[in-house]
């Protein structure tokens, strides 16, 4: 491709309020353009990029038996609602009615769909197992749409979907994903790891992520050091320090004046933090008062309250519907209070005579006791883990780090075939619903967080597996240097036929101008002519992250050009390193 006639600009700076270093650099190097809040166009460089992405996925998938089709974007509501799912799932939906006023949505995933497939096509065990897979647009109303294509509100998914007779079935084809996971992200330059995470809307009985790290990661995972423990922090969990116990003496108020934190309740008392029982609280999406108890020394994780709890959603309740209960905002407890859903941690369960509120100002309860002073409708583990806490596994403390999630794996078991009826007959003519899963991977997100990880102060540096082109060729001659301008043509010519994919510079713009924008937009080499590399018979050669150039005769340029992209591709086979902890890139 000449750059002469490349649809697409490279832009000097990017807009003031782009954050990420991924999205910045996409848009200087003319590799997306925004049109609204969460919506990108591809130009062609960016294409490039997203293609050869999905080439990768496909082959992976491909190898482990995908068979690729091609699923609607616009479904009938009533398969959304077949499911369950058309009410579950909020205003990240979007929902409209077509001519006929038919409820209609835009995909957010196609589970439905599949399983709606695979009741009107399987009926016997002897179709089983399937693998099948697309690669489709999805839509999906981002309250906070950021980053480039990291947050977008439209993106392109490769969602697979495996069908079995069983658990071990489904057991299998999950890990041949987990492989065929590890495969793809090594082939697109990723450094990732492999974490427990909540299986949320898609339901199911286990999930895992494959999480990229990155400064900028939305998400926290929390690792033992020794590589043995790696999960989400939504689903995280830590070892106990369980108190001794203790005989339980009877409660006490107290006058506790100007003390509307646990940390005032503390320092006030002289007592630790884990001595009192914090409440706090919350509405949730049916409408019902979610009462949440939980040492004072620790935090309630929301995903594993949501999950606890059963409901959907939560909203913090406001002081008025506090009051309406019968708890008081700042000195609030469980002692004594009616019309609420009284969530209580492992923590509470596990910690006699705490220092709770007595709902009313300035007082507080000494010695309150889960079970003799109040019950739990659910007793559960909704602590937040965070760095420090002791590994669930060996006790080691845990690191935090930031990542980016670049897949992910559920195993959904019957959760849609059982409700949807897609079933098949066995040996016997018994009837069973085939167990399902199902496994993500958005092409546009792993594009960008390439770039996250593959960059500089210059620009991108893009992996050869997957960068738009190979190659950078600069013609370095003014437009009445005609020896410069035939000698670049000519490698252009050759580069081409050998099968070096060449982005060649053919702009009459300055030398320093194409330097930059080579460096910006980050092929793995770069190529340049000039009169004064003509003059010894040579070009200059220069991969991208290499800190100076060679010089190159001209007759040896595409066979050198050729073992340097064969040495940079190597690394990107596919294969896994020499060790690896299972929490970071080998199955459970």
């Amino acid at each position: 491709m000449r750059m002469s006639h490349l649809f697409g600009r490279t832009l000097r700076d990017a807009p003031g309020d782009v954050e990420l270093p991924s999205h910045r650099l996409m848009l200087r190097a003319a590799l997306i353009r925004p049109l609204g809040a969460g919506i990108f166009s591809l130009l062609p460089m960016g294409w490039r990029v997203i293609r050869k992405v999905e080439q990768i996925i496909r082959e992976e998938i491909d190898a482990i038996g995908g068979q690729e089709l091609l699923m609607p974007v616009v479904h009938p509501a009533d398969i959304w609602r077949e499911s369950g799912r058309y009410d579950q799932v909020g205003p990240e939906m979007a929902r409209f009615q077509d001519r006929g006023e038919r409820d209609m949505v835009l995909a957010m995933t196609h589970e439905e769909v599949v399983t709606d497939l695979a009741r009107q096509e399987i009926n016997s065990y002897r179709q089983l197992p399937q693998l099948v897979y697309h690669i489709q647009t999805k839509f999906r109303d981002e309250p906070r749409a950021r980053g480039g294509l990291i947050r977008v509100r439209e993106f392109t998914m490769k969602d697979s979907y495996s069908l079995d007779r069983d658990d071990a079935g489904l057991d299998r084809q999950y890990q041949n994903h987990w492989q065929a996971y590890e495969r793809i992200f090594r082939r697109c330059g990723l450094a990732f790891i492999v974490v427990g995470a909540d299986t949320g809307m898609m339901g199911g009985s286990a999930s895992h992520e494959f999480m990229a790290l990155s400064d900028y990661g939305e998400d926290i995972v929390l690792l033992s050091p020794n590589g043995t423990y790696a999960a989400n922090r939504e689903v995280a969990t830590f070892q106990r320090d369980v108190p001794p116990p203790e005989e339980a003496l009877p409660m006490e108020e107290v006058e506790t004046p100007n003390t509307t934190t646990i940390q005032l309740l503390a320092d006030f008392l002289g007592v630790p933090l884990s001595r009192t029982a914090k409440a706090v609280f919350y509405l949730g999406d049916s409408g019902r008062f979610i009462f949440v108890v939980i040492r004072g020394d620790l935090d309630v994780n929301e995903t594993k309250l949501r999950k606890a709890s059963g409901e959907l959603g939560l909203t913090p309740a406001m002081a008025e519907q506090i009051r309406a209960i019968g708890a008081e905002p700042g000195y609030g407890s469980p002692v004594g209070v009616h019309d609420a859903v009284i969530v209580a941690d492992e923590s509470i369960r596990d910690s006699p005579n705490l220092v709770a509120g007595a709902n009313k100002p300035g007082f507080h309860l000494k010695n309150v006791n889960l079970g003799r002073d109040y019950e739990a409708d659910v007793v559960a583990d909704i602590a937040a883990a965070a760095a420090g806490y002791p590994s669930p596994i060996d006790g080691a403390p845990m690191e935090a780090t930031r990542a980016i999630e670049v897949g992910n794996i559920f195993k959904l078991g019957t959760r849609y075939s059982s409700i949807l009826g897609a079933t098949y007959l066995d040996e016997d003519g018994r009837s069973h619903p085939i167990h399902m899963g199902s496994y993500g991977i958005g092409s546009g997100r792993v594009t960008a967080t390439i770039v996250e990880q593959h960059h500089d102060d210059k620009g991108i540096i893009w992996p050869v597996s997957v960068a738009p082109y190979h190659c950078s060729l600069l013609s370095l001659g003014s437009a009445n240097d005609t020896e410069v301008i035939a000698a670049a043509d000519t490698l252009y010519a050759d580069l081409t036929a050998a099968g070096v994919e060449v982005l060649y510079d053919d702009r009459a713009d300055r030398a320093g101008v194409k330097f930059n924008d080579a460096d910006l937009i980050g092929l793995p080499l770069r190529l340049s002519v000039s009169a004064r590399t003509l003059a010894n018979g040579e070009a200059e050669l220069k991969p991208r992250t290499a800190s100076e150039a060679t010089f190159v005769p001209l007759a040896e340029v595409v066979p050198r050009v050729q073992r340097l992209l064969a040495a940079l591709a190597a690394p990107l086979s596919g294969d896994p390193p020499a060790a690896a902890h299972p929490s970071r890139g080998q199955p459970a």
